[in-house]
Parts: C-alpha cells; sequence; structure tokens
C-alpha cells in the first residue's frame, strides 16, 4: 500500500490489515496513537487489526464502559486500548490516573475520542482520522514527533 505524500488513503473493509501494517511501522517512533472519527467508522476495528499484528492473544474489544484496556504480548509489551467517548475533560482523564499510562517504556497506547487530552499529546504521537462514505473509508495520518 503507498500513501500519499499527505498520508491519506481511502480503503475498503477488505484492505484493515493493509492498514494496520502501516500503523505498525509507525510504532518505532510514535508511542501515542490518537484515532478520531465518527460512530461506525472504524476505529476499533483498526486497533483490534493491529493488536492481533502485534502478538496479542486475548480478544479485543472496545473498552467504552471501562475507559481502558490493557494488553500485553509475548515480548512483553504493553499496549494500552482508550475510549473517551465519555471522558469530558483533561482533569478528568488525569484524575483518573490515566496520564500515567502514556509514553511508558516498551509501551504503546492507542485513544479513540482523544479531544479531551490533546493538551498531553504534543511529542511521539501519531493522529489518525478516519471518515467514511458508503462502503469506504478515507484514513489521514499526522505524526509528531
Amino acid at each position: 500500500m503507498k500513501f500519499e505524500s499527505q498520508n491519506e488513503y481511502i480503503y475498503g473493509l477488505g484492505q484493515i490489515a493493509e492498514i494496520a501494517e502501516y500503523i505498525q511501522g509507525l510504532m518505532d517512533s510514535c508511542s501515542v496513537f490518537t484515532f478520531t472519527g465518527p460512530l461506525g467508522a472504524g476505529k476499533t476495528t483498526i486497533i483490534r487489526e493491529l493488536l492481533t499484528k502485534l502478538g496479542v492473544q486475548d480478544p479485543v474489544t472496545s473498552p467504552t464502559f471501562t475507559y481502558v484496556n490493557v494488553y500485553s504480548n509475548n515480548k512483553g509489551q504493553k499496549f494500552y486500548h482508550f475510549d473517551l467517548y465519555r471522558i469530558n475533560t483533561l482533569d478528568a482523564f488525569c484524575d483518573a490516573g490515566f496520564d500515567e499510562y502514556l509514553f511508558q517504556p516498551n509501551s504503546w497506547a492507542f485513544i479513540e475520542w482523544p479531544e479531551p487530552i490533546m493538551p498531553l499529546l504534543t511529542h511521539d504521537t501519531c493522529n489518525i482520522y478516519i471518515d467514511y462514505f458508503y462502503d469506504q473509508r478515507k484514513i489521514s495520518i499526522k505524526c509528531i514527533r
């Protein structure tokens, strides 16, 4: 798969594995990945595929009601999957202690609905925007290093 110079790509559901592989290639330089887009755009689907590629054996589900699911693989790597749909402020995120999960060694955070905490994400972050139309998706990726 070749991304345009603006890191945008139109894809179908059959290309989710390629999208996940591309994002996996960015993990050497970014440890936080945000996923923004409307309900049903495929944020959780991409994260599930990515975590499977990274060797996570547990079922990957959306942490809508728990805010965060923690996964690991047999290499000792940790993955934090956040769903911040119900967190409205940066203070609420920090009061829950979730800020301590970010930028940890040998770990990565995948954050759906990141808008309230964007002030924390000033480096080593990849912002991924997903939108859909009909049976296709458009993904835009911008990394802050």
